[in-house]
């Protein structure tokens, strides 16, 4: 009975999963640093800069996976120290904004080429404000898991984390508040930008961690 034991040990020890290896770590990690300076980027490119129209639709249909690809790295990070679900819906509420984002991005841009020029009716104004707040709810909401993640990690910790729930709370507040009109557009202060430096601030110290994360792998 013990040898049968044994021989029965082997396959079942033999199949289990070993889990990521330190090289696809190291590579999702990047990968997402990379995704993620794009995201951070993309957005005040196309808003602010003038583009040609083919660069603002590109810039504007990449931002939604660049975030998403940007979060994955993200969380791959963070989970290194312990596997949390925090990081996990972090991950999946801004994959799901980005997808809301490049949506209101690319309807403000189709109605506005096709009407060239012209003043833009109300209702259809109204569907991009409508997307602009749900973009921004989940991105929201999406801040805070990855805030609350970050809380006791070693490469973050409570700067990040009160900073990052701090941002993200008031954006959503302020957008509630004026809706439907944008904060700006009732007087009130623009977190949008913050937000996008506070994450462009989490990307730069992803890439500050790389060595510990090849050690932690």
């Amino acid at each position: 009975m013990p040898d049968q034991a044994r021989v029965q040990e082997g396959p079942i020890s033999e199949a289990e999963p070993t889990g990521p290896t330190q090289a696809n770590n190291l590579r999702t990690i990047r990968l997402g640093i990379v995704a993620g300076l794009f995201a951070c980027l993309a957005y005040p490119l196309a808003a602010f800069v003038p583009l040609p129209k083919l660069a603002v639709t590109g810039l504007i249909a990449c931002f939604g996976p660049a975030l998403a690809v940007g979060c994955y790295g993200l969380r791959r990070l963070i989970d290194l120290e312990k596997p949390l679900v925090s990081s996990a819906l972090g991950l999946l509420l801004n994959a799901l904004a980005g997808g809301l984002f490049a949506a209101m991005g690319l309807v403000q841009l189709a109605i506005g080429y096709s009407i060239a020029g012209d003043k833009v009716p109300r209702p259809f104004v109204a569907i991009w404000l409508g997307l602009d707040v749900a973009w921004s709810a989940y991105v929201s909401f999406g801040t805070i898991c990855f805030s609350v993640a970050m809380w006791k990690h070693p490469r973050f910790g409570r700067i990040f984390a009160i900073s990052g729930i701090a941002v993200a709370a008031g954006l959503l507040a302020l957008h509630l508040y004026t809706f439907p009109a944008p904060p700006r557009n009732a007087g009130l202060v623009d977190l949008g930008p913050a937000l996008g430096l506070w994450y462009f601030v989490v990307m730069i110290q992803v890439w500050r961690s790389l060595t510990w994360a090849r050690l932690k792998s």
